[in-house]
């Protein structure tokens, strides 16, 4: 620990605590100081906050805790924590994992004691370390552990009824999204942000992969964006000072802001164990624990549930309420605490005692916070409604009383292709509008929007002089460095247009259009295409779209199989020689619900090509499903689907992503995606929305990936371009997000785009949808060749503000070019030629269906 601070510092922080006020990351640090009288002050107002917390909620004077089974699925890790007792090496384990009879025992035994959570323990990905791990895995069909958790939590979800909750270590994305649907809650803790200890040699994390800080606030991070109910912790008195002790409690709070997924904060202190190279450390003092906790709860506030282990307090059960918790987190009647086997737990009839003698009774809670069961999507997974509802009492969230848990199935949803809500909305968006601007969660749904402010990436700095970079674009474009490109986008200005040079700006087009004749001659194309958005209802919580709705919004839809057909049908015969199918992440669809699309697509039009599912819909199948990305894209390939969108890109860049979304999926999923798919013979689009919470370096840095990512696959059909509309956006809305690019942006990123991929992307297109004629026009002389499609209905521009409406006749694109002098040509998919019958399909019905034409667009009612 530091050194102690002064009387005065300690009075002033307590003073901040008394009155209220947000405390510092060095007020928080005094205070982890506070003994004796301090301390008792400190207990005080931390005790106040937590009693206002539970006022809010309905639980006054009520303390929960988790009636729980322990099972330690392996105790094999890739990790060597120097504290830990519960990792261990092969040779002193009779087998590497439980089996699942052993899971299964321990399960219904805790079931039949009344016990209602299965605590899945576990060390980090020990297969990565032992060769005995892998060769147990292999021999019982599971391709890694976490495939085991999986599969050992549907079968205690079936045979007992019991609620797993999971504690896997470090987890990527994907695994979240994998282990959603089995498990409604899970948990890691932080322990330290400190990378001293994880860095210098001979400290408890060292040569420890899974305990690096930045990892591990990553997952935490992942679960929000997940929205999966997380447990979390620090773990004191391993060597931390105090600083670092307070560093890690505001580390948590920013992620508990930001993602509102963090469900409980543990303070567990550190208790030596003999046979560790830490059996010679002092356990943390208990004075030292309350103190910590009382921080906590001030740091974190009246509205996170802060738990401290029973078992690791001895008989000091009062100060360890009296400094704010809430909770006493897991305890079993029947297996002990394989973390700390010399801790046993207290008796629960104990527990509620000695809870009682402090003022407060003891309730049992479920794995997952009454605030999350209340809460239902999206925190719980449609999957787990039935073991949720069984156990819960339905009007606090909390454990029912005289519950006793019963296996129950579990298996996709039913019911995600019944026609449902205002499937009406691809004309009537035109015609009527939408409902309203925002959804009425629009608060608190997509996070924390003061939080989110603290994310914004720096503004860039305008490079100025574009005279070497004109001249080395012109001479040898594939030699243009990444500061010479940004020196061609300043040419457009900054979004106020200051600094904009328009001489440079003009000869950057001229230069991107010579190319673009070069490589693609004059033709600008387009392919008769329908989009198809099967539902809307969608829970991810991207911040730029407003498209998704719940599915009790006004606007919420679902298209059945048929009414796909239905349009794919009416596409077909207005002479379409493509479907683009895309939907919101609907927790109600299975992930085999795209391949029933694909085939019914197929099954009414065999001969129309389907573009379909974005890579966040397939890692989003692919998790549903528990089969590979290439797994799924196989699958996916066999019932239909061509071609894939490479939409969901946005910014290739986590620091732009994670501010603009909430819980889409990570660049490098969206990398490997695309990558699997070009690998297994599907091509794919690929694209970039701009003008948002973005500089021009994203911009530069999302192309050259883009342009990497074809040199090794060649998969790329084109690149679309997508500014940003604002009008609707909730990022916008919240005062985050700017209002789109400028029109100069508009031009500069367009022809930039033209030149950056000029050798690897022959095709470079612009959206209609969210550019006015005039832009249109003025891009098409500066790079672009391709206008995308008819699309005969755009719902997810519209629902943003989009006023360029919801299709384009053939007339209108050649209306909208003429003025350019070039040539209009109909294309397919991969930029052939249609065949006569479909161009003439097309040409009766100038490109669009009569079942969307017949209805004015709203500005003309």
């Amino acid at each position: 620990m530091s050194v102690n601070p002064t009387d005065t510092a300690m009075r002033r922080a307590l003073a901040r605590a008394r009155d209220g006020k947000a405390l510092d990351v060095t007020e928080a640090t005094v205070l982890l100081h506070a003994r004796d009288a301090h301390l008792d002050a400190l207990l005080d107002h931390a005790g106040r906050v937590r009693d206002a917390g539970l006022e809010a909620v309905g639980r006054q004077g009520v303390i929960t805790y988790s009636r729980k089974v322990f099972i330690p699925l392996t105790r094999l890790c890739r990790d060597r924590c120097g504290y830990c007792t519960f990792a261990t090496a092969p040779h002193k384990l009779e087998s590497m994992y439980l089996g699942p009879d052993e899971v299964l025992q321990i399960a219904r035994q805790g079931a039949a004691m009344g016990c209602k959570e299965a605590l899945f323990t576990l060390g980090d990905r020990p297969e990565d370390r032992w060769p005995q791990a892998r060769e147990w895995l292999h021999a019982h069909g599971y391709d890694d552990t976490l495939s085991y958790v999986r599969a050992m939590s549907i079968r205690v979800l079936e045979e007992t009824g019991l609620l797993p909750h999971l504690n896997p270590g470090v987890m990527t994305w994907q695994d979240l999204q994998r282990l959603k649907p089995v498990a409604p809650s899970m948990g890691m803790m932080l322990e330290t942000t400190s990378r001293r200890l994880f860095e210098e040699k001979g400290q408890p994390h060292y040569g420890s992969p899974d305990k690096d800080p930045a990892v591990r606030l990553r997952v935490l991070e992942d679960a929000g964006r997940t929205n999966v109910p997380f447990t979390s912790g620090i773990l004191i008195g391993i060597g931390e000072t105090a600083e670092e002790r307070a560093g890690s409690l505001f580390a948590l709070r920013r992620v508990a802001r930001e993602y509102g997924g963090l469900q409980e904060i543990i303070v567990q202190n550190f208790r030596a164990k003999p046979d560790t190279a830490m059996r010679g450390m002092p356990d943390a003092d208990l004075q030292e624990l309350a103190a910590t906790i009382a921080v906590t709860r001030l740091v974190l506030g009246p509205r996170m549930r802060v738990q401290a282990p029973p078992n690791l307090v001895d008989s000091e059960y009062e100060l360890m309420i009296r400094a704010g918790i809430d909770d006493w987190g897991g305890i079993s009647p029947l297996t002990p605490d394989h973390v700390n086997p010399e801790r046993p737990w207290p008796q629960i009839d104990d527990l509620a005692a000695r809870t009682a003698a402090a003022g407060f009774a003891l309730r049992e809670r479920l794995t997952i916070y009454p605030e999350y069961v209340l809460a239902g999507e999206p925190w719980l997974d449609p999957r787990l409604n039935a073991h949720v509802a069984a156990l819960a009492d339905p009007e606090t969230g909390l454990a029912r009383e005289g519950a006793l848990p019963a296996g129950l199935p579990w298996q996709e949803p039913d019911g995600g292709f019944v026609s449902l809500g205002r499937t009406d909305l691809h004309t009537a968006v035109d015609t009527e509008g939408r409902t309203g601007d925002r959804r009425d969660d629009f608060d608190h749904v997509y996070g924390d929007w003061d939080a989110l402010r603290e994310r914004l990436p720096a503004p860039a700095v305008l490079l100025g002089e574009a005279g070497a970079a004109l001249r080395q674009a012109a001479d040898d474009p594939a030699r243009l460095t990444d500061a010479q490109a940004l020196a061609l986008l300043d040419a457009a200005g900054d979004p106020d247009g200051a600094g904009a040079d328009d001489a440079a700006l003009e000869e950057l087009c001229r230069i991107a259009d010579d190319l673009r004749r070069e490589v693609s001659g004059d033709d600008v194309t387009y392919v008769v295409n329908r989009n198809i958005n099967f539902t809307n209802v969608c829970y991810t919580g991207c911040r730029f779209c407003a498209f998704a709705q719940r599915r009790t919004d006004a606007d919420a839809y679902t298209l059945s199989l048929e009414q796909v057909a239905d349009r794919a049908w009416e596409g077909w015969q207005a002479g379409a020689t493509e479907v683009c199918m895309q939907g919101g992440i609907h927790p109600d669809l299975p992930g085999s619900a795209y391949f029933d699309i694909a085939r019914a697509v197929k099954a009414r039009v065999p001969e129309m090509h389907v573009h379909a599912f974005s890579p966040m819909e397939v890692i989003n199948g692919a998790s549903r499903t528990d089969l590979s990305i290439e797994d799924w894209l196989i699958a996916a390939r066999e019932a239909g689907v061509d071609s894939l969108p490479g939409t969901a890109a946005e910014i290739l860049d986590d620091d732009v992503r994670w501010v603009l979304t909430k819980g889409k999926l990570p660049t490098a999923e969206w990398v490997e995606v695309v990558s699997t798919a070009h690998r297994v013979g599907i091509p794919t689009t690929s694209t970039m929305m701009y003008g948002h919470v973005d500089n021009h370096a994203h911009w530069v840095r999302h192309i050259r990936l883009i342009r990497r990512i074809q040199e090794e696959t060649g998969g790329f059909s084109e690149f679309v371009l997508l500014p940003f509309v604002h009008h609707s956006a909730p990022i916008y809305l919240a005062g985050i997000a700017r209002p789109g690019p400028t029109a100069r942006e508009n031009r500069a990123v367009h022809a930039l785009a033209r030149i950056l991929l000029h050798g690897a992307i022959g095709n470079i297109q612009c959206s209609w949808v969210k550019l006015r004629d005039d832009l249109c026009r003025q891009v098409l002389q500066g790079g672009v060749n391709d206008l995308g499609g008819t699309l005969m209905e755009e719902t997810i521009s519209r629902m943003a503000g989009s006023e360029n409406g919801s299709f384009k006749t053939i007339t209108d694109i050649a209306a909208m070019v003429a003025p350019t002098g070039r040539p209009v040509r109909q294309r397919t998919t991969s930029y052939g030629v249609p065949d006569t019958g479909r161009l003439a399909a097309a040409a009766a019905s100038d490109g669009v269906c009569q079942s969307v034409r017949r209805l004015l667009p709203l500005e003309q009612v």
